[in-house]
């Protein structure tokens, strides 16, 4: 795996699981996390997750890799509730 000209994948890792033949989802879900993690700070990650979706969703529909983008944005978009006297005091 080296670089990409993706911004929204720098390092080309989630373009590689797409090519890895036979990949299930426990490595999907790991080389998510490395993307995750060595994403850029001065990006929106969820957009670019969002994009990346787009991207891989149509073509690669029953991938493991395209499940873990899907819940990547639930994930993302999933509305937080505040706990302790914060979320009280509303």
């Amino acid at each position: 795996m080296g670089r990409s000209d993706d911004p929204n994948d720098p390092k080309g890792l989630i373009q590689e699981a797409y090519r890895i033949e036979g990949i299930a989802l426990p490595e999907c879900r790991s080389i998510f996390l490395d993307w995750a993690l060595g994403f850029p700070e001065n990006r929106d990650q969820k957009q670019a997750l969002s994009e990346l979706h787009d991207i891989y969703a149509a073509q690669y529909e029953n991938h493991p890799m395209t499940q873990v983008l899907r819940e990547g944005l639930e994930t993302a978009r999933a509305p937080k509730r505040r706990g302790g006297w914060r979320g009280r005091s509303r």
